[in-house]
């Protein structure tokens, strides 16, 4: 096992009806500022019970978040707690909802172009004090340092993340999930699946427990998943995705592992250039990056299949390819697509996005650092 440092300070409050214990958990003469995305909490009830719960506070509100939170929009945020002295955030919605709210956090103290946390890799001095009211598990962003956001007007998109911006604390109310679309339930399963990927497929440092984790997140993803999909009131099947969905990306799997990511990194560039779901991109690139990359992930492919997917027989070679196809065909089997010609994107955006990647610097990614430009091609060919 490698070092590590382990640090997760974010309270949870899971379950029903804990949305109405928010007051508790945020300064009485605090001015607040609800930040939320396309309106959907004034539809399935969450809206009413943040209100509710927050009656007689001082409270702001700034709708409008878009999923792949555009920095245009939340620097109009930042201009409001500027201007009305907000002094804690309190995000509604899903990960991009959070992710936003991050960066606003961290924008508004911010001296100069708040673009170069992520442009420039600049560092984080202060960030206001926020939590937040999950409705979409799938990114681990409630319990995370991790944010994503997109320029809209050069269509990059670029993460960055920070100790500062650890949530003061997190509900996770299954209930909220209830009326998702299948899209968005979908989205979320892979989501977090891949996330477990990212960290537990790379090669073997002798952490058992950590593999044993990350595997018991696949296994319950695999079997719980396709329920929330059969019967989406189903609250136990909601409440064992949403709770894997925030361990799958808090920090604990990953700890003392080495960790992959090139999946995300192509993946964003595919969302920037043409508006694909997170998740999509994710089906898409995944199994091709395990199989262009299956030499130097053998062991752990082997062990992922043999204890994820149960493959104990055949030669090696047979079952390393079974386990990538089991992989692929369950991210089809709760409904999301595997390849670039089911979103109708063809082979023309691969020299996009290897210029993309050049312009920013020398390609190296993975958990060797070795895929570069022509991997990531050989990548985006394959999932054609």
């Amino acid at each position: 096992m490698e070092n590590f440092v382990f640090y997760n300070p974010v309270k949870i409050l899971f379950g029903k009806g804990q949305i109405a214990n928010i007051a508790a958990e945020i300064p009485a003469d605090a001015k607040i500022l609800i930040t939320y995305g396309g309106g959907s909490i004034k539809t399935n009830g969450v809206y009413d019970q943040v209100k509710s719960a927050l009656a007689g506070r001082n409270v702001v509100e700034f709708g409008g978040i878009e999923p792949n939170p555009h920095l245009e929009t939340l620097l109009k945020a930042v201009e409001i707690v500027r201007n009305e002295g907000i002094d804690f955030l309190l995000a509604v919605g899903g990960g991009s909802v959070l992710d936003g709210t991050k960066f606003i956090a961290a924008a508004v103290p911010f001296v100069g172009d708040p673009w170069d946390i992520l442009a420039k890799n600049a560092p984080v001095k202060a960030a206001v004090p926020f939590g937040t009211v999950l409705t979409l598990p799938a990114t681990g962003s409630e319990m995370n340092t991790n944010s994503v956001i997109t320029k809209w007007e050069t269509q990059e998109k670029l993460p960055f993340s920070s100790p500062l911006v650890f949530p003061r604390f997190s509900v996770l109310d299954p209930e909220t999930t209830f009326s998702l679309p299948v899209r968005q339930i979908s989205n979320g399963i892979v989501d977090a699946y891949v996330h477990v990927m990212e960290q537990y497929l790379t090669y073997p440092v002798n952490a058992p427990l950590q593999d044993r984790m990350a595997e018991s997140i696949l296994k319950t993803l695999i079997e719980e998943g396709p329920k929330t999909l059969a019967n989406p009131q189903d609250y136990d099947a909601r409440a064992n995705v949403m709770w894997s969905a925030t361990l799958a990306l808090n920090g604990l799997i990953g700890a003392g592992v080495p960790q992959d990511w090139a999946t995300h990194m192509i993946g964003h560039e595919l969302t920037a250039l043409h508006g694909l779901d997170h998740a999509q991109t994710l089906a898409i690139v995944l199994p091709s990056t395990l199989t262009i990359k299956r030499d130097r992930k053998w062991q752990k492919l082997l062990q992922y299949a043999q204890r994820v997917w149960g493959i104990v027989d055949g030669s090696e070679e047979a079952r390393v390819t079974e386990a990538i196809a089991k992989t692929r065909n369950f991210f089809e089997s709760v409904g999301v697509q595997t390849r670039l010609s089911d979103y109708g994107v063809g082979l023309d955006t691969i020299p996009v996005i290897i210029e993309r990647f050049e312009k920013r610097g020398s390609v190296a990614l993975g958990e060797y650092k070795d895929i570069n430009s022509q991997i990531v091609e050989q990548i985006l060919t394959l999932s054609a």
